[in-house]
């Protein structure tokens, strides 16, 4: 805050300067610097009335968890790490990290923070569930720090000499250390916003726990082939899609449907014993994706349901 606060102070001075070198009344401001200083932010986002789908409170809930865990996974797999090295955050901003990067993160939590104040904030689920109302806050930290990121990549990008180069640019940069500005990017902005996002996992992993729960379903076998690798594939395509364990259930043996080689095990053993259906086992997004893809018999004809686009290999 001191660094932006500076900053901030700076550059108001030169543009009173600059005002006054070409002409300008300037109007003598009984407000002091301490104005500067103090920052605004919502508590709480307005509900979206566009949004008519209705959910039940546990699948609004269930959803909200597994959309930040994949934010959070995205974020993390950036591999953007703190350091004290100037010209690795050159490397990085804005090569790896810029403005149009940064608010693609910013719109993803702000979509998980908006579907959450609409219809998970003040329910009976979030009264009932400790882990729910902390989960809110591991949202907001992280959308808030990723503002900061926001406007002091916009910054650097727009204004410092290193990216446009110009008299005007030249001397902001002698007024706002880049150096500093980088780091801060880095070390502060999204460090933290890194550190909020993954305790935020660690509660949303208990949140899932809790509210996800197992079904059984009955579906047909793959026609005319049975289990082979193209629709083992998809049925392990859509166990790593969902938060949970889903299982094949074969003449009493369990088979992990994340596991492809699991799965034409458990095919081989469906041929020898010539059964038509199969059960499956686990949370009921998975089971639901489970059962329109037998519907589909496993897709063998290479046409996807909507629901079902994420299984399609690239370029199909």
């Amino acid at each position: 805050m001191k660094f932006i606060n500076r900053s901030i102070l700076n550059l108001k001075d030169e543009v009173i300067r600059t005002g006054k070198l070409n002409g300008l009344q300037i109007i003598s401001d009984k407000g002091s610097d301490d104005e500067f200083f103090k920052i605004e932010s919502n508590k709480r986002l307005p509900k979206n009335i566009m949004d008519d789908e209705v959910k039940e409170e546990r699948e609004r809930a269930i959803d909200l968890c597994q959309k930040y865990r994949k934010i959070a996974k995205m974020i993390d797999d950036a591999k953007i790490d703190k350091s004290d090295n100037v010209e690795k955050f050159r490397a990085l901003i804005p090569a790896k990290l810029d403005e149009k990067i940064v608010r693609m993160y910013k719109e993803h939590i702000h979509s998980v923070q908006s579907e959450y104040d609409t219809y998970v904030k003040n329910t009976s689920l979030e009264k009932d569930n400790e882990d729910l109302g902390n989960f809110r806050g591991y949202v907001s930290m992280p959308l808030h720090l990723l503002e900061v990121v926001l406007w002091l990549c916009h910054f650097y990008e727009r204004h410092e000499d290193d990216i446009r180069h110009g008299e005007c640019k030249q001397n902001i940069s002698r007024m706002v250390n880049k150096d500093d500005l980088l780091g801060h990017i880095v070390n502060f902005g999204f460090h933290f916003s890194k550190h909020f996002l993954r305790e935020g996992d660690k509660i949303a992993i208990a949140i899932l726990a809790e509210l996800v729960k197992n079904i059984r379903v009955e579906v047909n076998v793959p026609q005319p082939l049975g289990f082979h690798a193209r629709p083992s594939t998809y049925i392990s395509l859509i166990a790593r899609q969902y938060d949970g364990e889903l299982h094949m259930l074969v003449n009493g043996e369990k088979y992990n449907a994340k596991s492809v080689m699991s799965l034409l095990q458990a095919g081989g053993a469906i041929a020898d014993k010539g059964f038509k259906t199969v059960e499956f086992e686990g949370p009921q997004q998975a089971i639901e994706d489970v059962k329109i893809l037998a519907q589909y018999n496993y897709c063998e004809e290479g046409e996807f349901p909507r629901k079902l686009s994420y299984l399609k290999p690239e370029g199909v």
